[in-house]
Order: C-alpha cells, then structure tokens, then sequence
C-alpha cells in the first residue's frame, strides 16, 4: 500500500537526519518549514507535500534518486512475508556503544506505523542516559540478561521474558548478563493521543 511507502519516506528522513547528526530545528531551518512539520513527518503524522518533501530532501544533501534507493511499493498481493536474515537492515538508533540494531520489517498496519527490530546488546552494554520513543514498546528477550530501568523501577529479564510499555515513559536499557544479549523489539508508534 502507499501507506508503506511513505512509512518508509518517514524512517529515511528521520535515519538520514540522525546519521548526518543534523537536529530537527536545524533541518526544519534549512528546508524552511517549522520543527513540528519535521517531527509530524518523521513520526507518521503527516504527510508532506512533495515541494515540502523536495525540499528537506535537498536539505540533507541528497538527490531524489539517492533518496528513493530502495523504496518500492510492497507487492499487496502477498498475504504472506518471509524476511530472510540476510535480509535485516542495519539501524541507527543511537549512539549507545555495544547497541547494534537491525530493522526486520516496518509496515502500517491498521493505520498505525510498526517497526520489527532485533537489537544485540553487547556484553556489559548499557546507556548513559534515559529515552524515550513515540511508541509503546514490546521486547523479548531472545538470549541474555538485561535489566530495564522505567520510570525509577527495575525490571530484570532472563532469556524468554518479555515486557511491554509506554515509550514516552523514561526508559534505560542495560545488559547485566554474562554474555551478548539478543532482544525482538516491535515498536508500535503512536499516532494520536
């Protein structure tokens, strides 16, 4: 559907700008629109006009060909998706050291913007400071050991548990086991409240 499409217009604008470590006030001052325009579009909010759209495109020194590498439609006949792991793309989310993010799958699905990720955690991982995200999360932890710190409370995961929240919610990661820990991540992103 042309929803995935411009899911996926949303996740490259947002990777690109964060890869490039431009702030959303200033790629909202270099394409002339306001950082709340920004924000609407990289969180599935609003769709831009494709001046709009031209415009931050230029802004982040990019041509429309560079740009639209690898966005297709979905083949909307199929009822069924097999994603092979050599298949996973590679994600930044964060500058967190032993972090190492891969995206599985991102579709609308009802209306709502989800992301599928698998995130490692590197031995003794750990962030410096709390996040948050515009989505309620899922994790399950796959392998490891890891312990989540929302909102002041611990939660500590062993391999096979799961936990679900609020991303708004003030939230830090850390792996606390004795080995690299391996987590599915489903990021459901909230578009109204």
């Amino acid at each position: 559907m042309e929803d995935d499409i411009i899911l996926k217009i949303s996740y490259r604008i947002k990777e690109i700008r964060k890869e490039k470590n431009i702030t959303i006030q200033e790629l909202a001052d270099r394409a002339g629109v306001s950082k709340g325009l920004i924000s609407q579009i990289e969180n599935n909010r609003t769709i831009p006009s494709l001046p709009v759209l031209m415009n931050i495109v230029h802004s982040l020194n990019l041509d429309l060909t560079g740009f639209f590498k690898d966005i297709s439609p979905a083949n909307h006949q199929e009822k069924v998706f097999v994603i092979r792991s050599t298949d996973y793309k590679p994600l930044k989310k964060e500058v967190a050291k032993g972090f190492n993010y891969q995206r599985i799958l991102a579709r609308n699905i009802h209306g709502g913007p989800v992301d599928f990720v698998l995130l490692e955690l590197k031995k003794g991982a750990r962030r410096n400071k709390m996040v948050t995200t515009d989505a309620f999360e899922y994790k399950y932890l796959i392998k490891g050991k890891i312990d989540y710190l929302i909102e002041g409370k611990n939660y500590i995961l062993d391999e096979g548990d799961s936990i679900f929240f609020d991303g708004r919610l003030g939230h830090n990661l850390s792996n606390v086991g004795d080995s690299d820990a391996i987590m599915l991540v489903v990021y459901y992103f909230i578009t109204n409240d």
